[in-house]
């Protein structure tokens, strides 16, 4: 794959039989490095000069999520274990603690897509069930 790519994100959360879908789509970078794929990328929150640094690592069935920035968070998707960290926003932080039920990993030539299945919980209390995807492509394969 092409350094340069089209990151989309997207998440599912569903709270109570109700879900709610969110996509982002971003210009990125990807790279591999010693058996691990990486994908970097900023994101823009409105009202706010500085960017959030995304750094995306994926290998085996484990993906990790950084966020750097006025948003930091370090979030760690593995298989069968649980996790807690802070998430701190401008307009304040809470702790976020995640059970990881599957992570999947497909690599193609110009593609690569990470997909990791969870339960939420926000301050101790279960707030739903989760999915979120990440989808890397090289440009030219994502204008076609």
């Amino acid at each position: 794959m092409t350094k340069d790519v089209m990151v989309t994100i997207s998440g599912l959360h569903v709270e109570e039989e109700e879900g709610d879908t969110i996509e982002m789509l971003h210009i990125g970078e990807y790279f591999e490095r010693n058996g691990a794929h990486y994908i970097l990328y900023e994101e823009r929150l409105d009202g706010i000069a500085e960017p959030v640094k995304n750094r995306i690592k994926i290998r085996d069935r484990k993906m990790e999520l950084q966020k750097r920035g006025p948003v930091t968070a370090d979030m760690v998707f593995e298989e069968g274990k649980s996790q807690s960290s802070t998430y701190a926003i401008p307009y304040g932080s809470f702790l976020m603690e995640t059970y990881t039920k599957k992570v999947e990993c497909r690599v193609e030539e110009d593609e690569l897509e990470a997909k990791a299945f969870y339960e939420l919980s926000i301050n101790g209390v279960r707030y739903a069930s989760c999915e979120v995807r990440v989808m890397a492509q090289s440009k030219e394969a994502f204008c076609l």
